[in-house]
């Protein structure tokens, strides 16, 4: 059976139309649930009964199962389990601006990028619609506070769960659903191309970030398999596309391995590829995991790497960590408890 939360508000009136009730009864429905934050139709008083059983019949109105929360400073970790038993993870942090909570959008994932737990476990599927919307109202309920800004990257590839993904952001920023605003949501893809290119054209001002993590094909190459699909090249064009016709700023991620892509020579190619555009660099420092042998950069080269790109004129900021004690890296914690 379907969920009810895979619904956009659009989808919604349009069901209750099929059922030959009115349009909008969708609308007080999807008010119901993420206004009023209903956990049954039983709940709702202003829809007549046999309407609200017909659609029950539907569409269930289930949550996920949280079943792991790890907590450090400002920043929590959660574990959802799904119906099929797999396992997913959200993260939320606390900022002086509110609170931030990092997504999943898949069950695994298949980009195989060789520094990241996520994609250790290979793709099972893609995540429906009410699995991602579930991630934002259940912690909320617990917090009983408002999440104000949500980024899909966590496990998966999002631009992987496109259409899917699509109508979450018309959800999670519609003014009767989460109100989030587009430019409080930020989406990032290793680089598919394509889907680059198809965002373009989407209407809401949701954030576009990439995760680069080289200055050129070599070190990508060995780092992300999908640059042997899309080089870096083709990404760079993509995004010019993006920026020209969007006349919005990308964000390109780059997390610092130690000896691989710190150099001070990677930071000056860093540069020159991102000359004239308008994006800035988010350097993240590598959160070690025991899977694999990259190390950390040293603060020093840190400081260093961004010194040199400040110097050329690059907008670059360096990712404040979060915790550090609670298998932060991406994928960690699913990882720990299916390996049990």
């Amino acid at each position: 059976m379907k969920n009810i939360y895979d619904l956009t508000r659009e989808e919604m009136e349009n069901i209750f139309i099929e059922i030959g009730s009115k349009k909008f009864h969708g609308d007080q429905l999807f008010s119901w649930l993420y206004e009023k934050r209903i956990s049954s139709y039983s709940m709702v008083t202003n829809i007549k009964k046999e309407i609200l059983d017909e659609i029950s019949l539907m569409y269930s109105i289930d949550s996920l199962k949280i079943v792991d929360v790890q907590n450090d400073t400002d920043v929590s970790k959660f574990l959802f389990e799904l119906f099929d038993m797999e396992h997913i993870e959200a993260v939320l942090m606390r900022h002086d601006y509110g609170l931030s909570l990092c997504i999943s959008s898949e069950v695994g994932c298949n980009m195989g990028c060789q520094f990241c737990e996520s994609g250790r476990r290979k793709k099972v599927r893609n995540l429906e619609v009410h699995e991602m919307v579930l991630q934002i109202l259940m912690i909320e309920n617990i917090l009983k506070e408002r999440i104000s800004h949500v980024v899909v990257m966590g496990i998966g590839e999002p631009f992987d769960n496109y259409d899917n993904l699509l109508s979450f952001f018309r959800i999670i920023n519609d003014p009767k659903g989460l109100q989030i605003g587009a430019r409080h949501i930020t989406v990032s893809t290793c680089g598919i191309v394509p889907k680059i290119l198809e965002f373009s054209d989407f209407p809401l001002q949701v954030n576009l970030a990439i995760s680069l993590h080289a200055p050129n094909n070599s070190i990508r190459d060995r780092l992300m398999p999908i640059n042997k699909v899309y080089s870096i090249e083709k990404v760079m064009d993509a995004i010019d596309i993006y920026i020209k016709k969007t006349n919005r700023r990308v964000t390109f991620e780059y997390i610092l391995l130690e000896g691989i892509n710190d150099r001070d020579e990677d930071a000056l190619e860093l540069s020159k590829l991102v000359k004239d555009k308008n994006c800035y660099i988010n350097l993240i420092p590598y959160n070690e995991t025991n899977n694999f042998g990259y190390k950390r950069t040293k603060p020093i080269q840190i400081m260093k790497f961004y010194d040199i790109l400040k110097k050329n004129n690059v907008n670059v900021t360096i990712r404040k960590e979060f915790g550090s004690k609670i298998s932060a890296a991406c994928g960690q914690l699913r990882s720990k408890k299916e390996e049990l």
